[in-house]
């Protein structure tokens, strides 16, 4: 299979993870979401990647390892958030609750809810656990937290381009790492929403919410869920790719844009943004068709939900960091 290296020795270094060989894709899209644009070429050093995203058993590891409190177990600094709502600054994190029935969709909110005592441990809400989810992503992780995680295990978060790279499985001309029909002959390929998003969810795919990795088939790098399931965290601070293209050169492997430039203006807190990728459960053909290796969507560091994970990377060159800085 294209990505497994048949080294043991490189193998057994990087546990649970596939090397994904170095090269050249087009990266983006000029089919889809104005953010896609343009298509350009990028190229990308190999690396190693998590076969698939971290799970709750893994997360809990670390947990024990560290007693690490992530930011949706911790109450927010009122300073932070200017005029505020007091009840939401209490440990806390947004949770997808669907409506009865149709809503406006021009409004996140009928859908999503800030929801005190939602957590890793309780996707949910507070009543909830991770009773048989072991095997499940672990959601309800802000950047920082993925990044606490990643540096613990010795490993590193994935550029955007990377982490595009690594989903197309090595298919740089289709929508999808397997082609251009979502559900080929039927078959669901990731788990994404069907039905009339957000409240009709007919669950054809088997699952309602997120499901345990590996589910699906692998893409032809041998990776489980780079699509669906839920999105993942990259180091990238976002911003548009047409600030950074350049239609006659291949760019080697772009490290997004800058913090300060990454905040939403309409954003009255000035929380900077990274990019996450991959869409998610709640990925519907009806509302979002964000579950395309080329999607991407601005984050705000400071925010954890229910449909947000990660996975990590190893680096062929150690000394390639993560260049759009955890500081810069």
């Amino acid at each position: 299979m294209i990505g497994m290296d048949t080294k043991p020795d490189l193998a057994m270094r990087h546990p649970g993870m596939v090397r994904v060989p170095g090269g050249v894709f087009t990266m983006g899209s000029d089919r889809h979401y104005p953010e896609e644009r343009p298509a350009h070429k990028v190229r990308v050093p190999g690396f190693w990647i998590d076969r698939h995203a971290v799970t709750n058993r893994q997360f809990a590891e670390f947990i024990q390892a560290t007693q690490y409190v992530t930011l949706a177990e911790r109450a927010a600094d009122a300073a932070q958030y200017p005029g505020a709502d007091a009840s939401l600054l209490v440990p806390s994190s947004i949770v997808l609750v669907p409506p009865s029935g149709p809503v406006d969709k021009s409004n996140i909110y009928n859908w999503w809810q800030y929801v005190a005592g939602a957590d890793w441990r309780h996707p949910r809400g507070p009543a909830s656990s991770l009773l048989d989810m072991d095997d499940h992503p672990v959601v309800h992780v802000a950047y920082d937290d993925a990044l606490a995680f990643a540096t613990w295990a010795g490993k590193a978060l994935p550029t955007e381009a990377e982490w595009e790279y690594a989903a197309k499985g090595g298919s740089d001309d289709t929508d999808f790492p397997w082609g251009d029909d979502l559900t080929p002959g039927g078959r669901h390929m990731a788990n994404t929403w069907q039905g009339t998003f957000p409240w009709e969810n007919l669950k054809l795919d088997g699952y309602e919410y997120t499901a345990p990795v590996g589910s699906f088939p692998a893409n032809g790098y041998g990776l489980y869920d780079m699509i669906g399931n839920v999105w993942e965290w990259t180091t990238d601070w976002y911003r548009e790719h047409v600030v950074i293209t350049r239609s006659c050169c291949t760019r080697d492997n772009p490290r997004g844009g800058e913090r300060a430039a990454s905040v939403d203006p309409d954003d009255v807190a000035k929380i900077p943004r990274r990019v996450t990728k991959g869409g998610s459960h709640a990925c519907a053909p009806s509302y979002c068709r964000r579950y395309r290796p080329a999607a991407r969507m601005a984050q705000p560091i400071d925010t954890s939900t229910s449909h947000i994970g990660f996975r990590c990377i190893v680096r062929d060159n150690p000394g390639l960091s993560d260049a759009s800085g955890d500081d810069n």
